[in-house]
This record gives C-alpha cells, sequence and structure tokens, in this order.
C-alpha cells in the first residue's frame, strides 16, 4: 500500500487539529450560537471567519517561531513532558465542566478597546485576547514536527497551517449553519457535551504522548 504524501499528511494533521480544538465552548462558540440563532447565518458565519484567521495566524506564530527550537536535544524532551502534563491537564478540565458561561477576559477588554463594528472583527478579537490558544499551537506545532506528521519545511508547515485554518472554518461555519436554520440556541446539555467529547479527545492524545515517552525511554535504557 502506497504511503501518503508528507504534504498531504500535514494537511491533515493541521485539520483535524484544527477541528479538535474549535470545539471547546469558548467566546467564539458562544457568540456564533447567540448570534446566529438570532441574527441569521451570514453574521455567525463572519464571526467564525474572523476567528479562524486569527487562529491561523497564531499556528503560524507557533511554527514559524517555536517549532524549530523544541525539534531536538533538551529542549525537545522539556517539550515532551510538559505537552503530556498539559493536555491531560486541558482535557480533563474539559471533561470535569459542568456548566458552560462566558467569562469576562482579555477578549472583552480588547472588544471595550477596539469595538469591533462587524460580524468578522469580533471573532478575531476574541480569539486574540486567548493567548491561551497560542500556547496550545505552540505544543502542537512543536510535537507534530517531533513526530514527522509535519516536515519542518516551508511547504510542509504551510499544508499544516492551511489545514488548521480549513478545520477551524469547517467547525464554525458547521455550527452557524446548524443554530440558523433551527433559529435556536444549543441547550446548556449540549454545550457540555460538546466541551467534555473535545476533553476526552485531548485526554486520547496526552496518553498517546505518555505512551511514546514511555517506548523512548525503555529503547534508551534497553537499547537492542
Amino acid at each position: 500500500m502506497p504511503e501518503l504524501p508528507s504534504i498531504l499528511i500535514a494537511g491533515l494533521t493541521g485539520f483535524f487539529s484544527g477541528l479538535l480544538l474549535s470545539i471547546p465552548v469558548g467566546p467564539v462558540n458562544l457568540t456564533i450560537i447567540n448570534e446566529g440563532a438570532r441574527r441569521g447565518f451570514n453574521f455567525a458565519y463572519f464571526v467564525g471567519l474572523g476567528a479562524s484567521l486569527m487562529e491561523v495566524i497564531y499556528c503560524s506564530i507557533a511554527f514559524t517561531g517555536f517549532a524549530g527550537f523544541f525539534s531536538q536535544g533538551l529542549p525537545k524532551a522539556a517539550m515532551q513532558v510538559f505537552s503530556f502534563a498539559f493536555l491531560l491537564f486541558l482535557g480533563t478540565k474539559f471533561l470535569c465542566v459542568k456548566s458552560v458561561a462566558l467569562k469576562a477576559g482579555m477578549e472583552g477588554r480588547l472588544e471595550r478597546k477596539f469595538q469591533p463594528t462587524s460580524a468578522f472583527m469580533t471573532g478575531f478579537i476574541r480569539v486574540m485576547g486567548n493567548p491561551g490558544i497560542l500556547l496550545l499551537w505552540i505544543v502542537f506545532s512543536a510535537r507534530f514536527v517531533t513526530r514527522g506528521l509535519v516536515p519542518a519545511t516551508p511547504p510542509g508547515k504551510a499544508a499544516c497551517i492551511l489545514g488548521v485554518g480549513l478545520g477551524t472554518n469547517l467547525w464554525f461555519s458547521g455550527v452557524s449553519y446548524a443554530v440558523s436554520k433551527g433559529h435556536k440556541k444549543f441547550s446548556e446539555t449540549t454545550l457540555v457535551r460538546m466541551e467534555r467529547y473535545s476533553g476526552l479527545g485531548l485526554i486520547l492524545l496526552g496518553l498517546a504522548n505518555g505512551c511514546q515517552i514511555v517506548w523512548q525511554l525503555s529503547h534508551a535504557l534497553h537499547p537492542k
């Protein structure tokens, strides 16, 4: 069976990771859900489009500024351990959530400062005001490069970043269509389930990362 081209693997990696990281119910999803039911598909879609663009920018910063640094030596080992702990922590946090509510944070302060007048800029600023997204992409980009899922070349990184944009936009567009078609908001139960499913996905990724660390240690201690 022929292997998939490395560029295609990089694009698919970006697509599925972008899709996974868009599921947790945060400011963007809540805005789309609330405004999509009230103001229709077009408004909600452009909120998601602005959010997707800022997500791509954060992902690009992670790949160009950090992925190479964590690709070898001690930084690589430190990032492996950190990503294992970080994914388990974040996944457990999402999995144990009991309610979903929008809390005022940096996104709110930025909105008060810039006062976005369009749906696109609302989504853009809400992602820009969440630096935790940048941290997530630093962790993911480093792991993708070190595991060979994304080639450490401009075309490979570009393919992954493009996949991220497509994955996030697909999720936000789907949510926009769902709420605008029914003209009603998702129930609290549905939102909590979305959060928990994304948490379960992150925990599985963290466990896979932990298994790889154990295998590498075993191989280093007991070489053939």
